[in-house]
């Protein structure tokens, strides 16, 4: 049978960031290598996130329409054109087929991006890398986006972005929804996440995936994908016969819902684990319930409802908490499967995949080895007809072809399930239940550690209750807030509090590549300064308070980059569409937590350099527009990562 635990409790990309602007696809098409499969969710409608925007205000003062209507939403980002455009020129100059493998610019004196692909054209042709650079230069039309190109070493490209196609990036991107940043062709996508185990509360174990799978399914639906949000709960198996004696014969007669408090479940739980440890004779009893739950008996069925309905209700005041997007009508738990199981073997052993070993129902794949060479087995069935969680996985994955039609799922579970998802997926393409064009992918992820390097307990050594880490974080950030900030009421540094204590947990872990393991640390991630949601949350609040101050936008105002830092922040503004399509496509939200860290610290250096309030006429209306981009982005990319900003800290 299916496991007592939920996905949590189961056993690179390199940290580049990718730049884009709002451009015309000159050449009409985009490249096959260049169309990603994105993902999607039932996100709140990023159209509308921008509710404050002064330019949304504004109408032609001549025609009366709205001055949004005047400007064309992007349709490929920066690093798509300029790929597009130097593939054509790689053609023209004799190189067709070549990758022109555009990148941003390692050092800023080498301009903003570089066209690396020249040298090994150069190899194939048989040709000086130089001389073919110069013809890839000649060829190139890029007068629109580029002011001057340059050969550099062995054949290198360097590309220095023109200051007026930036400004006019600006001013597309305000009058754009969805800032420049292209609509992907819809693909429908589940994102399977958070999945705890049912009977327990969530503890700090759970908090990865479920703000990572949070944020992966935002960041696609704001590409405009159809995205199913399924919450796998761990709601089947023996420790649903454990509670239920427990309930029955040990306490008997508190089998109201008070009983079973939600603030006891935990307390509930390591009871009965007790007596089931402890006592042989109770854990017999155990498993009949068990048996008596598979077959359908309608009182310890009730029962289950209820351990299922207390603790789902505890995970939705943590994903409320969290500002996570799950509700209960996302949840699909190993029971929803239960029926399918025992088809799922028939048919597997109809096909022949199925060997018979010691009892058991395995299959081989001569894939994955042991440490003797020989396949490893993958178990489908036990010797005693329980199943596991292959067969549950093998039967969803059935499901999300053959019923929902599913382009791409991605499975945001622990690092250590990696081999258990290699198998399941090698087995469902073997069985056909998932053809080659539906992506199946392990979103894996490592381990929060305590300051002494092992996983986060408590001192005593107790799990941690994500609930009263996150209460935590919100007293903590309360007296920072206080201390800042004293003369605010209490409502209203609670409220920042809570934003701002939350924000920093969810930051923190979401600012890490997801692979790697990282160190919980209460001082560096409620820090101010630095790569944290309160130094972004910040640079939100200053950007916005300029607008306090009395003045207005004019939309018929030009955007003009005279100085170096405002020509550094528009360029800056021109990333975030390649960072939004690289989280999507490698599932890696670290990196727009990277990309919003170099937002918000240029324009910080680009607020001390170039004065707003203190400019005058058509250079602070530039200014202005700056101001009021970066705020916008910086308030939907945080969104993307499910953390709030407030006007005031």
């Amino acid at each position: 049978m299916p496991g007592s635990s939920g996905r949590c409790d189961h056993i690179s990309h390199p940290a580049s960031t990718l730049f884009t602007a709002c451009c015309v696809n000159r050449l009409g098409v985009m490249p096959s290598t260049l169309r990603h499969i994105g993902l999607g969710g039932r996100a709140k409608d990023h159209r509308n996130v921008d509710t404050a925007c002064p330019l949304a205000e504004y109408r032609d003062k001549g025609s009366g329409t709205w001055l949004a209507n005047r400007f064309r939403t992007c349709d490929m980002t920066l690093l798509q054109t300029l790929t597009q455009r130097f593939e054509a020129a790689l053609a023209a100059a004799g190189a067709a087929g070549a990758q022109p493998l555009v990148q941003p610019a390692g050092k800023p004196e080498f301009g903003d991006y570089q066209v690396n692909g020249v040298m090994a054209a150069a190899k194939q042709l048989k040709m000086n890398p130089r001389e073919l650079a110069q013809k890839v230069v000649e060829h190139a039309q890029v007068a629109d986006l580029v002011a001057k190109m340059d050969i550099a070493g062995p054949g290198f490209i360097n590309l220095h972005l023109a200051p007026e196609f930036l400004a006019r990036h600006v001013e597309t991107a305000l009058h754009d929804t969805r800032l420049g940043v292209p609509a992907q062709a819809k693909r429908k996508v589940m994102v399977e996440y958070s999945s705890p185990n049912v009977a327990k509360e969530m503890h700090v174990g759970h908090l990865r995936s479920t703000i990572i799978g949070d944020a992966l399914a935002r960041v696609q639906a704001f590409l405009g994908h159809e995205v199913i949000r399924a919450n796998h709960v761990g709601d089947w198996g023996t420790q649903f016969g454990m509670l239920t004696a427990y309930l029955l014969e040990v306490r008997a007669g508190e089998t109201d819902e008070a009983a079973i408090a939600l603030n006891d479940l935990e307390a509930f739980y390591r009871q009965a684990k007790k007596h089931f440890d402890e006592d042989a004779a109770f854990a017999n009893r155990a498993r009949e319930y068990v048996v008596k739950l598979q077959s359908g008996d309608a009182e310890v069925l009730a029962l289950w409802r209820q351990f299922v309905d207390i603790s789902l209700s505890h995970c939705e005041a943590v994903y409320r908490k969290l500002n996570v997007q799950l509700s209960r009508g996302d949840v699909r738990g190993e029971s929803t499967y239960n029926d399918d199981l025992p088809v799922v073997v028939d048919d597997l052993r109809t096909k022949g995949l199925l060997t018979e070993d010691q009892g058991a129902q395995v299959v081989f794949l001569d894939e994955f080895k042991n440490k003797e060479g020989d396949p490893l087995a993958c178990i489908i069935q036990k010797s005693d007809g329980g199943y596991l969680y292959a067969t549950t996985d093998l039967s969803a994955v059935r499901y999300r072809h053959g019923t929902l039609g599913l382009d791409r799922v991605m499975y945001v579970v622990d690092a250590r399930q990696g081999l258990h998802f290699q198998q399941i997926f090698s087995l469902a393409r073997k069985a056909g239940y998932a053809p080659e064009s539906m992506v199946l992918e392990h979103v894996a992820f490592g381990t929060m550690m305590g300051e002494d390097g092992k996983p986060f307990k408590t001192r005593s050594g107790d799990t941690v209750k994500l609930i009263e880490l996150l209460d935590e974080a919100e007293e903590r950030a309360f007296q920072l807030v206080t201390d800042k900030n004293p003369a605010l009421d209490e409502t209203t540094r609670r409220q920042i509090a809570t934003k701002v204590g939350i924000g920093s947990v969810k930051y923190a872990d979401l600012s890490k590549h997801r692979t790697s393991d990282y160190v919980f640390n209460w001082k560096t991630m409620l820090a101010f300064e630095g790569n944290t949601a309160p130094y972004l949350q910040y640079a939100y609040t200053r950007a916005r308070s300029i607008f306090d101050k009395g003045v207005a936008l004019d939309a018929q105002a030009a955007v003009n980059l005279v100085e170096p830092a405002e020509r550094i922040l528009a360029l800056q503004l021109a990333q975030f569409a390649d960072a939004v399509y690289t989280v999507a496509k490698d599932a890696v939200p670290h990196l727009m937590c990277l990309y919003l860290y170099q937002l918000a610290t240029q324009f910080m250096r680009f607020y001390e350099a170039c004065p707003v309030l203190k400019s005058e006429g058509t250079v602070q209306q530039s200014r202005l527009k700056l101001c009021d981009l970066t705020a916008r982005t910086l308030q939907v990319g945080l969104d993307m990562l499910g953390i709030e900003v407030m006007e005031t800290m």
